[in-house]
């Protein structure tokens, strides 16, 4: 079950989203990909912990070709936080909840 609490993002919103005056988190993923169906409930759980800190969003990268590769995503899942429109730090492959709490911490 997808949390409300999550963006969908797309290639056309995109560059707003990350622009927005909070950091925001993107987790590029497909649906075929396991490690990434792994990771949705702990992003979802984020989602909903750092409400009004930090904005989490999602990205099927299948639907959205453009946005991946401006950024050379190669492997998913690849979670990338965003500040100013900047990256600020990025992590790839199914990670424990911890090293996304202290990579969401860093840029808050």
């Amino acid at each position: 079950m997808a949390s409300d609490k999550v963006l969908q993002l797309n290639d056309a919103d995109f560059d707003t989203a990350i622009n927005a005056d909070q950091p925001t988190l993107v987790d590029f993923w497909a649906p075929w990909c396991g490690p990434c169906k792994a990771i949705g409930p702990v992003v979802e759980e984020l989602a909903e912990e750092y409400q009004g800190k930090v904005s989490i969003a999602k990205m099927n990268v299948d639907d959205n070709p453009v946005t991946p590769g401006k950024f050379g995503i190669r492997a998913i899942p690849t979670l990338i936080i965003f500040k100013g429109g900047e990256v600020v730090d990025q992590i790839t492959g199914a990670v424990g909840k911890t090293q996304l709490v202290e990579l969401i911490n860093k840029a808050i």
